[in-house]
Formats: structure tokens, sequence, C-alpha cells
């Protein structure tokens, strides 16, 4: 990892735990700010420990933008879990064949780039 990279990142891992330590929910109740700030830690370790060995410097780029799409929509909605998105529902296709596939690519492209990481860890 370049060390520019390697600074950014960690400065990153430093922010979100900054976030967190600061954090306070949009109801103002205790235990529920307790639970945000725990999912904060916990969504944070969980991804960094998971990327710690990338070395691709396109997808080393890729989580940093995913990491900092993450804080500014927390932040500005008040709301540490990722925000669902709605895509058309799979329904309409064949169950077989070339248009599911083709479907399934399509979802998986438009998928907010904030929202990347978050099926495979959960």
């Amino acid at each position: 990892m370049v060390p520019v990279t390697r600074q950014e990142v960690l400065g990153l891992y430093r922010k979100v735990f900054r976030i967190a330590r600061k954090w306070q929910s949009a109801s103002g109740q205790t235990e529920e700010t307790l639970k945000e700030k725990e999912y904060i830690r916990n969504e944070a370790k969980t991804l960094f420990r998971k990327n710690k060995n990338v070395t691709d410097p396109k997808l080393i780029k890729q989580c940093i933008e995913e990491c900092e799409a993450r804080i500014e929509m927390g932040l500005h909605y008040n709301i540490p879990y990722p925000r669902p998105i709605h895509l058309p529902p799979m329904g309409l296709a064949h169950k077989q064949g070339r248009t599911l596939r083709h479907q399934e690519k399509l979802r998986k492209i438009s998928k907010p780039i904030y929202l990347k990481s978050h099926d495979e860890v959960s």
C-alpha cells in the first residue's frame, strides 16, 4: 500500500471512531445512542479488517470512496445504518434464462456505492 493511501485509510478509520464517540441518535434516547455507537464501531472494525489485505489500487480507492460516502450519508441523515435502495423487483423476469441474468447484472450495477460491502458483511 502506498504511504499516502495508508495514511488516508488510517485517517478514515480514526474519523469513524471519532464520529462514533461523539454520536448522538436522532431520538435522543440513551439506549438508542449506545446501540448506534456500537453499530458504528462494529461495522468499521468488520469492514476495515475484511479489507486489510487489499492491494489493488482501484479496489482500495473504491473502498475509500464507499467509506466516505457512508460517513457523509450517516452524518447528513443522522442515521448510521445504510439507507435502503428501491430497485424494481425481479418478479417480472422469467425465472430462467438470459433475462434473469441480465436483470441481476443491472441490479448489481445500479447499487449505490455506499451499499457495495453491506450485503457481503450482513
